[in-house]
């Protein structure tokens, strides 16, 4: 995977609302109703992650679950990072 620069990961942000840039990552903190709407959700995002191969660092606190994501092979930010992010904005 390529590193994206840094004129690319602006333009990626642009396209996925409610993530944030976070060093050499992208991060999204999702407030839901409860614990067990949380952990539905991170079921969801786990099988994006699964079908996607590509895996986020997921921190679950009650009903708060913040997601971030980075391609650790690369070292920072490549197209996969945003293409999941994108894929898990569209979660209900």
């Amino acid at each position: 995977m390529t590193l994206l620069t840094e004129d690319e990961i602006t333009a990626a942000l642009g396209r996925v609302p409610g993530w944030e840039r976070t060093g050499n990552a992208i991060a999204r903190t999702v407030t839901l109703g409860d614990f067990r709407d949380a952990m539905l959700y991170v079921g969801a995002v786990a099988h994006l992650a699964q079908a996607a191969n590509h895996h986020p660092d997921i921190a679950i606190a009650w009903n708060k679950v913040t997601l971030t994501l980075s391609t650790h092979s690369a070292g920072g930010l490549t197209g996969a990072d945003f293409s999941l992010a994108s894929q898990i904005s569209a979660l209900p």
